[in-house]
């Protein structure tokens, strides 16, 4: 039995940057993952450089988009850190640059509800009587959610959770 994933070939360049617009307009997409996607239809190197130069050009592809509503979004919805949200961005290879500009945008005020939120939901399940056992449980899943030491700390201060 295979179980290797089946490369769809796509016989010409035209085809393949049709596909790659269909992908880009569903979804805000990295280049790296358009890059993995067009290697998958088969097409050599100078053919997927000159598909992802025409996508940027025609902005289906932006990076600093792409950066923006990742990094939104991870917060937002799967309420992640910061930590995590540079991870995953530079898993994406996004740059640097790219990350702190995006992770700009994240509110500061939002960022530390969300904390204080997401610790109090996790409070109320820790069943665990000695203090010292239960701060550390609480600090370790804040950490696992990407956020940093010091803003756990204020957020278990300011919200009484011990």
């Amino acid at each position: 039995m295979n179980l290797e994933k089946p490369i769809n070939k796509v016989l010409d360049k035209k085809a393949a940057q049709a596909k790659a617009e269909h992908y880009c307009a569903y979804q805000e997409r990295s280049q790296q993952e358009v890059r993995s996607k067009l290697y998958e239809y088969g097409l050599k190197s100078y053919e997927v450089e000159d598909v992802i130069s025409e996508l940027i050009q025609s902005n289906f592809l932006n990076e600093e988009r792409f950066a923006i509503a990742y990094t939104l979004g991870k917060f937002r919805m799967k309420q992640w850190g910061r930590i995590k949200i540079k991870m995953g961005l530079k898993s994406k290879r996004v740059s640097d640059k790219l990350i702190v500009f995006a992770l700009g945008k994240i509110n500061a005020e939002d960022y530390f509800s969300t904390l204080c939120h997401i610790m109090s939901r996790k409070a109320e399940q820790v069943k665990e009587s000695d203090p010292y056992k239960r701060k550390h449980k609480l600090i370790q899943y804040g950490l696992m959610r990407g956020y940093e030491s010091d803003i756990i700390f204020d957020a278990l201060e300011f919200s009484a959770l011990l």
